[in-house]
C-alpha cells in the first residue's frame, strides 16, 4: 500500500471539486504550491495525468475521472465514520458546508448559528451564499437551503420556516410619486424592480393570483437585481415596486418604511427547507444543525413543522 499516495487523495478530490489549484488550497488550508506538489506526487506514483491544465482551466482526465469517482465516496465514507466515533463521545464537529440564498440569512439562519456558536463550538458552520440551483453534492456541500418547491425528490428535508407570502411592496414616497397601482393591468405603468435568474439568465416573472387564479406576470423596470435583499433595498430608495417575501419587509412595512400593494394578488410559498442526501443524515455535524433548527421552531412556534422527511 502506497501511503504517501493514500494520504494526498483527498488533495486531488479537492481540485477536481473547486476546479482548480487555488481555490482547493484555499479549502485544505494549504498554499497552490504543496497542492501542486500532492497532485504531481499522485501522478508520478500512478504514471498518468489526472488533470488537463490550460492557463485558464484545470479538467480531469480519464484517469483521473476514474480516480475521483473511486476516491471521494470512500474518503466521505471515512470522515462520516469518524464523526459517528466522535459523536459518541457526545461532541459534534468538524465543517459544515452549506449552499444557500442571502435572504435564508434573516428569515432562518441568524437563530440557528447564533446557537449552534453556542451548543456546538467544535463545529464551523461555513455559509456559502448562491442564488442558483446548485448541486450541492456535486459541489461538495453537506446540505442546502432553498423554497420547498425547488428540492428534488430524492432528498431529504427538513422544514426551517413556515409558508410565507410573496408580496408587491413599494415606498411611501414612490406611490406618492408614482401612484398605487390598483389592478395587475396597472403595474404595466409602474417601474418593477426586475430580478435576473443566474442559471436561465431569463428574467423572472413575477407569480401572482388573479382572483384565485395563478398566472405569471411580465414586468419592465429600470434596475435588474440577482437576489431578493438588493430588491428590498432598491425599494426602500424608492426606485420602483419590488416583489419580495412578506417576512423579508414585514419590519419595514410595520415601520412604515415600505407599504404592500395589490394585497388581493399576494400568493403563498411553501416555507424554506434544510435539504440533503438521505446517507448525510447520521453526520453528527449535520445531526447537530438539524436538532438546532428544530429546537428553534419549536420554541417559536411557527405552524408547520415536519423533521426528516421528503416533502
Amino acid at each position: 500500500m502506497d501511503r504517501d499516495l493514500l494520504s494526498h487523495l483527498p488533495v486531488i478530490v479537492a481540485v477536481a471539486r473547486r476546479g482548480g489549484f487555488a481555490p482547493a488550497a484555499a479549502e485544505l488550508g494549504m498554499s497552490p504550491s504543496a497542492v501542486s506538489h500532492a497532485v504531481r506526487l499522485v501522478e508520478e506514483r500512478i504514471g498518468q495525468p489526472l488533470f488537463a491544465r490550460t492557463t485558464r482551466s484545470v479538467s480531469l482526465t480519464e484517469a483521473g475521472t476514474a480516480l475521483v469517482a473511486a476516491a471521494e465516496p470512500a474518503l466521505e465514507d471515512i470522515a462520516d465514520r469518524i464523526e459517528r466515533i466522535r459523536s459518541v463521545k457526545g461532541r459534534a464537529s468538524g465543517l459544515l458546508r452549506i449552499n444557500a440564498p442571502r435572504l435564508a440569512l434573516p428569515l432562518a439562519l441568524m437563530p440557528i448559528l447564533t446557537a449552534m456558536a453556542e451548543r456546538y463550538p467544535d463545529v464551523t458552520v461555513e455559509i456559502v451564499t448562491d442564488e442558483r440551483l446548485s448541486d450541492i453534492v456535486g459541489e461538495g456541500f453537506d446540505a442546502g437551503i432553498r423554497l420547498g418547491e425547488m428540492i428534488a425528490e430524492d432528498m431529504v428535508t427538513v422544514r426551517l420556516t413556515g409558508p410565507f407570502r410573496s408580496i408587491i411592496v413599494a415606498s411611501p414616497a414612490y406611490v406618492g410619486r408614482r401612484g398605487r397601482p390598483w389592478a395587475l393591468a396597472d403595474l404595466a405603468a409602474h417601474n418593477c424592480i426586475g430580478y435576473r435568474l443566474l442559471r436561465s439568465r431569463a428574467l423572472y416573472r413575477w407569480d401572482l393570483s388573479d382572483q384565485g387564479k395563478d398566472i405569471s406576470v411580465e414586468t419592465r423596470g429600470s434596475v435588474v437585481v440577482s437576489d431578493p435583499l438588493s430588491a428590498r433595498e432598491m425599494a426602500l430608495a424608492g426606485i420602483g415596486l419590488a416583489y419580495l417575501f412578506e417576512p423579508l419587509v414585514k419590519p419595514d412595512i410595520e415601520a412604515g418604511r415600505l407599504v404592500e400593494v395589490l394585497g388581493e394578488a399576494s400568493i403563498e410559498e411553501p416555507g424554506l427547507f434544510l435539504y440533503f442526501p438521505r446517507r448525510a443524515a447520521m453526520a453528527p455535524k449535520l445531526r447537530a444543525f438539524i436538532d438546532t433548527a428544530e429546537i428553534g421552531r419549536a420554541s417559536s412556534r411557527i405552524p408547520g413543522r415536519k423533521s426528516l422527511s421528503n416533502e
